[in-house]
């Protein structure tokens, strides 16, 4: 079989170790194999690259196991070529791979060419990537803590998310915050509505009215805490974010010049605030790609689920997550 790289490495990684195989093809195509183990630590990934550097080592291979390739890419990403494959697909290559180690398998895999590196973004487009899935976190933790709001609400036979639309909303939480305090008029606490929500003052007043014990006034106080933290925290992301993409707001805006642009029905331009919340029971889905906005309904016209749109599918969850597997 024809050899394409005369000098490559194969490497293990392990989450505490890494087990590195170098191959090396003479002019009378004997192969000399030299099989090093390194620890994970910062250091003896440096000593692993210095070795490798060293050697002259042509492409590095690696397999995408959990996150642990990630700190062996970084370091190595700059010194020479390094691919990412996915374990399926080096399973599917015949072979014995049994009968000797991942490290020796991977290394002859791609002496002779037989791997085929997974994309893996730019540092820059990584980070990005690692801010948006931890944007998408909290929202989706925001979430649970306001449907988990609700039930101690109704449990308290307080009716509130039956009349709001929001239970985040700035006229919701400041009733529960005087319901918290001892307020126990029920007409006063419907006066505190705001904008559309004061033509339904009337049912807001039987609404608030029920048994609010001590156990659901101390749960409530920690839940809504914790969605101030969540909102400061969706927050500081978001400017972030539209700091890391300030230089591609020139794309960002040729994008939206496609015709048909944002594509399938239903999409329309979102608000920042309308941006930054998720899919909560009967609400719609907001979602951030390459710093463009968009909001669909809940459903498609079919009744069926719809797919949350992303602009720049760089910044998808699911593409990400296509690298990690």
């Amino acid at each position: 079989m024809r050899v394409l790289h005369e000098r490559c490495c194969g490497l293990d990684i392990h989450k505490r170790f890494v087990v590195a195989c170098l191959l090396e093809t003479s002019p009378d195509g004997a192969v000399h194999k030299e099989v090093r183990t390194y620890s994970t630590m910062t250091a003896d990934l440096l000593a692993l690259s210095d070795w490798l550097r060293a050697e002259d080592c042509g492409p590095v291979v690696m397999e995408s196991t959990g996150s642990y390739w990630r700190p062996v890419f970084n370091l190595l990403e700059g010194q020479c070529e390094v691919l990412v494959v996915n374990a399926y697909h080096v399973k599917a290559v015949p072979g014995r791979k049994t009968d000797v180690k991942d490290a020796e398998w991977l290394a002859d895999l791609l002496r002779h060419g037989l791997v085929r590196a997974s994309f893996i973004p730019p540092a820059s487009q990584r980070h990005l990537r690692d801010l948006t899935r931890y944007r998408i976190h909290l929202v989706d933790e925001r979430a649970r803590l306001t449907n988990r709001l609700q039930t101690v609400l109704e449990d308290a036979n307080i009716k509130l998310a039956s009349v709001v639309t929001d239970v985040r909303g700035l006229s919701a939480r400041e009733i529960l915050q005087r319901l918290l305090d001892g307020e126990t008029d029920a007409r006063a606490l419907a006066e505190l509505a705001r904008g559309k929500l004061r033509a339904k003052r009337e049912a807001l007043a039987q609404a608030v009215v029920g048994r609010l014990e001590a156990h659901h006034v101390f749960l409530l106080r920690e839940q809504l805490a914790h969605l101030e933290y969540l909102d400061a925290a969706i927050a500081r992301v978001d400017a972030e974010l539209e700091a890391r993409l300030a230089a591609e707001h020139e794309a960002i805006a040729l994008l939206e010049t496609i015709p048909g642009w944002p594509p399938g029905p239903g999409c329309v331009r979102a608000t920042p605030r309308a941006a930054a919340d998720t899919s909560v029971a009967g609400h719609g889905e907001a979602t951030r790609g390459c710093g463009v906005r968009w909001l669909r309904s809940p459903t498609s016209r079919a009744g069926r689920r719809a797919p949350t749109w992303q602009p720049n599918s760089a910044a998808s969850p699911r593409a990400g997550a296509k690298v990690g597997r």
